[in-house]
């Protein structure tokens, strides 16, 4: 059991609470970017009084084919939290001691909230996209997530170009050092090695897809996404050109986007609220997915 004291509210939640995820429970608590304090049930890695971070992957079967294969992420009958069982937006949370995270010193309660997701999965789709040290890697959407990755890549050395909708999206991807910024109607002035899509947008994913060069990725960092329309293969994607999806994350991801987090000491720029005022945070996210970068947290 843990004390909640800070719930980071995602893109996801919105997709929960508006339908477009299917209904798991009749009654459900949402969020899954937890940060808390164990209060009852502590084993010995988690004592009473412990902080620790709590994500969407709240839990796996341990048995699956994927997860003898070391692809936990692929779960055959995987725990959510926030969907498939109850989740942050509380004064209290249950969850499985073996999946928190022990954070570091030097990561604070709110800024911490939001890199359970946002951060971690941002994470895994450089991983996905196999990005290495100095490519020229797309953007495509730059909202909480993106705004987080951008600084890992920059620590990879990699040139960074950034393609979104939003002018305030475009001001925040400049003020973080992004090579480039355009926004959706633009291409990117060099052919990219990789790319990671942030907006729930087919469209947006053969956009990113035009812009690569031959042997390229584009990763889908999306858990819902609209329809992908219609594009030409032997243009787009002949030449061995890639699109791959990013389904959850392992705890592998979790631990080590966290203890690089604290190295570079990531710290997402946030607006909190109240958790009387969770329903409020929601319309924020919405709000905030269309005109700026910041992450809400309750």
């Amino acid at each position: 059991m843990l004390r909640v004291i800070a719930c980071g509210v995602c893109r996801t939640d919105l997709h929960i609470v508006e339908g477009d995820l299917p209904a798991i429970l009749p009654r459900l608590i949402p969020g899954h970017q937890i940060v808390g304090e164990v209060t009852e049930g502590a084993t010995a890695e988690r004592p009473v009084g412990m902080r620790v971070g709590v994500s969407w992957m709240g839990g796996v079967d341990g048995d699956c084919w994927f997860c003898r294969h070391g692809m936990e992420n692929l779960c055959d009958t995987p725990i959510f939290t926030g969907y498939t069982v109850n989740g942050g937006y509380a004064e209290f949370a249950l969850v499985r001691a073996d999946f928190t995270y022990p954070l570091p010193a030097g990561l604070d309660d709110v800024h911490a909230a939001p890199l359970l997701c946002a951060g971690i999965i941002g994470f895994r789709s450089l991983r996905v996209a196999g990005i290495e040290h100095g490519e020229r890697v797309g953007l495509f959407g730059f909202g909480s997530s993106a705004s987080l990755a951008i600084a890992i890549l920059q620590s990879w050395k990699c040139e960074v170009y950034v393609v979104t909708r939003g002018e305030s999206h475009r001001k925040a991807a400049a003020a973080l050092g992004a090579t480039w910024v355009g926004n959706e109607d633009d291409k990117p002035p060099v052919e990219l090695d990789r790319a990671v899509t942030f907006a729930p947008s087919g469209k947006v994913v053969v956009s990113a897809l035009a812009s690569l060069r031959k042997g390229g990725v584009v990763a889908i960092n999306a858990i819902h996404l609209d329809q992908m329309p219609a594009f030409d293969y032997d243009k787009l994607l002949w030449g061995e050109r890639q699109i791959r999806s990013v389904a959850n994350m392992t705890r592998d991801d979790a631990r080590e986007f966290l203890k690089i987090a604290a190295e570079l000491k990531i710290r997402p720029r946030v607006k909190s609220f109240a958790l009387a005022d969770a329903d409020k945070a929601l319309l924020a996210v919405k709000q905030e997915s269309q005109d700026g970068s910041a992450v809400i947290v309750i």
